[in-house]
This record gives C-alpha cells, sequence and structure tokens, in this order.
C-alpha cells in the first residue's frame, strides 16, 4: 500500500519523559532477574548445531539509560551470537546510507504473517521481501550494505554494529561455520530474490556476509547499549558517538514494533507495548524511545523462537519501569480558585 502522509517539510517534534532515579531502576532490574531466573519452560535451538550446546542456565539483564547509565544483573557479560537481532541494526545503517523512500520501496515494512524463513512469502509478494526483520527481506538488506566487495561490505557491517555496541564486536568462527554448513534455506530465498530483481549481487555473497553478520559475539549488555542508541536518536548514549540520524532510529524502532518479535510480534506489542526484536540463539532488545532499553540473554526459546526468561523479564521491567507506549494514566488539572 502506498500510503500518502503529506508531512514533507513537517518537523517531527518528540516527547517521551524519563525513567525514574537510579535506585529505583536498579532495584527493578534485579527484581525482574530474581522473579524469571528459576524458569525453566523452553528449550535451546538446535537447527544450529552449535547452539544445541549452551548453557540453558544462563540469564542475564541489563537496562541501559539514554543518559548512559547501564544497570546489570547475572549473565549480563556473557557473549552470545547476536543472531536475528543484527537484522535490526544492519536496517538501521542502510537506511541510514540510503534514505527512508529508496529503503521501503526496495525492502518494505509489513509483517508477512509466515514463518522468518519463508519462500512461500516471497512468491505470493511478487518477489518483494516485504519485511526486513525476515529472512528474505534482511537478505535484500545487507544486499543493499555499502562496499565494493563483500570483504567491505561485511567489515562495514562489523564496525557499524560495534558503534552501536560501544566497542569493538568480533566475528563467532564457530557458530559462523556451523551456520555456513546449514543455510541451505537462506541460499535458496537468495537466489528467489536474484531472480526476482531484489538482489543484484552475487547471491551467495550476499548469504555469506548475512551468516556473518549473525555470528557476531554480544553480550545482554551490550544489547542494552545498542537499543539504548535507538532509543536516543542515533546517539551512543555510553560514547557519545552519533551512529545514526533520529529519522533512522524512528523507522527502526517503527519497523521492530510491529515485525520484531516473528510470529507473535502481535502479542508481544499487545502485552509488553516496546518495539523489539530476539535472535534465537536467546538475546532479547527492548526499546523505550527517549528512555533507554532492556538487554536480556537466556538460550530457552519458546515455539516462535524467543526467549522465554527474557520475555517475563523484559514484560516485568516494561510495566514497573512505565516503559509501554500504550499505557497512560488519568490527567487530573489543577484546579484554581475562582477570583473574588
Amino acid at each position: 500500500m502506498d500510503l500518502t502522509t503529506d508531512v514533507d517539510g513537517v518537523e517531527q517534534e518528540v516527547a517521551t519523559g524519563a525513567l525514574p532515579g537510579w535506585d529505583q531502576v536498579e532495584r527493578l532490574v534485579r527484581e525482574a532477574h530474581e522473579r524469571c531466573r528459576t524458569h525453566d519452560a523452553g528449550r535451546v535451538a538446535d537447527y544450529i548445531p552449535v547452539l544445541a550446546e549452551v548453557d540453558p542456565e544462563l540469564f542475564g539483564v541489563v537496562v541501559a539509560e539514554s543518559g548512559g547509565q547501564v544497570h546489570a544483573v547475572g549473565d549480563a557479560d556473557v557473549e552470545f551470537s547476536v543472531q536475528s537481532i543484527s537484522k535490526a541494526f544492519v536496517y538501521a545503517l542502510v537506511c541510514e546510507a540510503y534514505g527512508h523512500r529508496e529503503v521501503l520501496e526496495r525492502v518494505g515494512v509489513n509483517n508477512t504473517g509466515l514463518a522468518f524463513n519463508s519462500v512461500m512469502a516471497v512468491e505470493l509478494n511478487d518477489g518483494h521481501p516485504r519485511n526486513p526483520m525476515v529472512n528474505a527481506g534482511a537478505l535484500a538488506t545487507t544486499a543493499l550494505m555499502p562496499g565494493a566487495t563483500p570483504a567491505e561490505q561485511w567489515e562495514n557491517v562489523r564496525t557499524g554494529l560495534s558503534r552501536f555496541a560501544g566497542r569493538q564486536l568480533e566475528l563467532d568462527g564457530v557458530v559462523y561455520r556451523s551456520e555456513a554448513e546449514t543455510n541451505m534455506r537462506n541460499k535458496a530465498i537468495a537466489r528467489l530474490l536474484e531472480s526476482y530483481g531484489r538482489i543484484r549481487i552475487d547471491p551467495l555473497e550476499v548469504v555469506d556476509v548475512y551468516t556473518r553478520q549473525c555470528a557476531l559475539r554480544v553480550s545482554a549488555r551490550d544489547l542494552a547499549v545498542m537499543g539504548a542508541t535507538l532509543a536516543d536518536g542515533g546517539v551512543n548514549p555510553v560514547t557519545g558517538e552519533r551512529v545514526v540520524s533520529a529519522q533512522v532510529c524512528r523507522d527502526t524502532l517503527a519497523v521492530l514494533a510491529s515485525t520484531g518479535m516473528y510470529e507473535s510480534s502481535g502479542e508481544w506489542l499487545f502485552e509488553i507495548g516496546l518495539p523489539a526484536k530476539s535472535g534465537v540463539s536467546g538475546g532479547i532488545v527492548a526499546v523505550a524511545p527517549g528512555k533507554g532499553a532492556i538487554g536480556t540473554f537466556s538460550p530457552l526459546l519458546d515455539p516462535a523462537g524467543n526467549s522465554v526468561r527474557g520475555q517475563r523479564a523484559t514484560a516485568h521491567l516494561s510495566r514497573t519501569l512505565g516503559l509501554n507506549l500504550f499505557a497512560s494514566s488519568v490527567h487530573v488539572p489543577e484546579r484554581t480558585e475562582p477570583s473574588a
């Protein structure tokens, strides 16, 4: 659908509020971790062999504020592969490079309603990926990453996500090799996109760059800082570096709100009310614009591929920190006595 909103030249104003004080946020992060740490439902991802070997007891919760303060509990600094969470930040980098309209036309923003690795979703939409948070759209997005060669594209992905995290992120070679040996479906999707003219470079090279981006090593702390950069109008609140524009942050968060949690995206937004992205290694990043972000890590997943403990902890913090975008309270105007 071509939605014409006619807002050219209209300045985007912002009013978001703030988080509670340091001590209260510290207490609530510890409370969320304690409340959820013994929950043992779910199972680790096993379709990527190396992910099946991870310790299911790992659990970290981090809140990073837009002002730069970071609150961490549990296994906050244990590293794991970023997996599909990378889609959100590569999308932001590509939007920064090409702009709102170009990426909207090339990739799209609508939920497919089908599985994250669906081939049918591409065929039903005449080769249009429709959604950058599923594999077809993510491959089309990665193909747009600036760089004259696949090696340059990969380095731009790595350094770009490192700027979001505020530190140098590195490739997990074991995860990369494990995924590279089992990513035949992504290769098929990339070939299909090539046949529709949606990928205009070597599709197998695109799959390789995409596989590498999913194998970057991050922690829950990194995810929180990366999310807080989107919450802070594109400026990393820890390093002070501008990574992307405020417009790109708005675009990225809008996409995450509708499509970031696989088939559960609608239910997530209904229950928790935050733009978010998950990955099958057990990470979740959820963003409260203007306030900060939550990063969680727990490898036990629900059937949709979302961390069970991570969802519960994020839901708890969304409520207790007042982060739900749709929550409101009654405004009682101050009464004044009439003058005599």
